[in-house]
């Protein structure tokens, strides 16, 4: 699975999604009350290690080039990082991650906003058409700090996306993510000191399951991206919420009702739709996918 090849893109893409949900699933299995702002510091330690062995990636004599906007995107990912713990403590694993899917949506939005890229007919109908969607799975009735949460989530990852067109072009994606999680250290570390709970073997643990996991998820997606085209293979990202349904069913009886059926598809289905249009034009989608560098939380 070298990625150099379409079909073997796809097969990472698929694999690489199935590792972020369960990266997901050490989160959703935290005691309720577990203190999040410890679990936020102590899986970016983990993550800052993880990448050490990586370090000949990194310009070391530029390792700050960028700062303003590396230590704004990492703040930015911090938020992002516990307002995801918060919703998959209270939403099934699936609805959680349909919420994720405004990211793209939110991409099309701030791209129009802040770099007056045009929007398609296509894409406005996709903006609203998702917007519809969330409204539909989560139903006024069931808004709560956790659906608030997770449009947070998405929000950030969405703002973190739009920023990467910001930073030093010459910098590798393990460069990014390795100053996103370095610069994240004192806020979390100040957070989790603040929240003064005591250290816990639970936390470490998911943390680094957590943290592996993702890590996993954004190696995959360097992989898939770096030898073939976004637009013949990013169809292949949204295979993360039939992973969200079939892990939430097995493992968490949680059954997606016709509500999150047909919601899901008035997110998905307009997306993909875009992704085949930027195919027929044979240029790179733009969008949310390892084509922007993105950094999943």
């Amino acid at each position: 699975m070298s990625g150099k090849t379409v079909n073997s893109a796809i097969l990472l893409l698929i694999i690489g999604n199935a590792l972020a949900l369960i990266s997901d699933v050490f989160i959703k299995l935290l005691e309720p009350g577990a203190p999040i702002f410890q679990f936020a510091f102590v899986r970016c330690v983990i993550s800052v290690l993880l990448l050490l062995p990586l370090a000949s990636k990194l310009d070391r004599d530029n390792l700050f080039a960028g700062f303003k906007i590396h230590i704004v995107r990492a703040h930015v990912h911090l938020v992002g990082l516990l307002c995801m713990v918060i919703a998959l403590a209270h939403l099934p694993l699936a609805t959680a991650n349909a919420v994720f899917y405004a990211a793209p949506l939110l991409v099309m939005v701030l791209s129009a906003v802040f770099f007056s890229e045009k929007l398609t007919p296509l894409s406005v109908t996709a903006v609203f058409s998702g917007f519809a969607g969330i409204i539909v799975i989560l139903r006024p009735i069931e808004f709560n700090w956790a659906a608030i949460a997770a449009l947070g989530s998405a929000f950030t990852l969405a703002i973190s996306a739009v920023m990467v067109r910001r930073l030093p072009k010459e910098q590798s994606t393990t460069h990014k993510l390795f100053l996103n999680y370095l610069l994240i250290l004192p806020a979390a570390g100040a957070l989790a000191w603040w929240e003064g709970a005591a250290w816990s073997t639970e936390i470490l643990l998911s943390a680094l399951g957590s943290a592996v996991f993702i890590l996993g998820y954004n190696m995959t997606v360097l992989l898939a991206y770096h030898q073939v085209d976004a637009n013949q293979v990013t169809s292949a990202e949204y295979t993360g919420l039939i992973w969200a349904v079939a892990i939430g069913w097995v493992f968490f009886a949680e059954v997606p009702d016709i509500w999150f059926l047909v919601g899901s598809l008035m997110i998905v289905v307009p997306l993909l739709l875009i992704g085949l249009q930027h195919g027929r034009r044979k240029q790179p989608a733009r969008g949310f996918n390892g084509a922007t560098e993105q950094v999943s939380v």
